[in-house]
């Protein structure tokens, strides 16, 4: 099997930006979404840009929350929507768990899911997207976009002692 490559479990980009630039770039965003530039978008979208790659509403509700008291969790999920729709944000709602958002301004990746602590692990492998394309081809269809995301238990001690320790179905 081929060494397939990882990608960094953080967000890189360009130079850093002045905090005035980025409130420019964050007021651009929420008017492109058609909405009104407010305090609590500029928060939200804040922690999504400078976060973690892969996150929950609710993290994003707590994260926020920590400095605007005022917030509640449906204006996060309603903002997270939004991003999605215009693709700001990527949503992926698989295997039955919340959904999780990344910023969407990255190459494509599939992802390697943790079932017992939810932790995520990109990577890219370019033999599973010719597979993939291949069988789309062979099924009479043109792939124009697809999520693959893999579920399995990481080595974490305390999730292989879980994993180890459920009852067989």
């Amino acid at each position: 099997m081929s060494d397939i490559p990882l990608l960094p479990n953080h967000q890189s980009g360009p130079k850093k930006l002045t905090p005035e630039q980025e409130n420019q770039q964050l007021k651009k965003i929420i008017r492109e979404l058609g909405l009104k530039v407010t305090q609590q978008r500029m928060d939200i979208l804040r922690i999504v840009k400078a976060g973690d790659r892969h996150f929950t509403a609710q993290d994003i509700f707590e994260a926020v929350s920590e400095t605007n008291t005022s917030i509640g969790f449906a204006t996060v999920y309603r903002f997270l929507k939004a991003l999605s729709a215009k693709a700001f944000v990527t949503e992926v709602r698989m295997g039955g768990m919340p959904a999780r958002y990344e910023w969407s301004s990255q190459e494509h990746h599939d992802h390697l899911t943790c079932t017992v602590c939810g932790k995520v692990v990109e990577f890219e492998n370019d033999e599973i997207e010719k597979l993939q394309e291949e069988v789309a081809k062979s099924l009479g269809f043109i792939l124009t976009d697809h999520i693959l995301e893999l579920f399995g238990v990481c080595s974490s001690t305390h999730c292989q002692k879980v994993y180890k320790s459920a009852p067989e179905s």
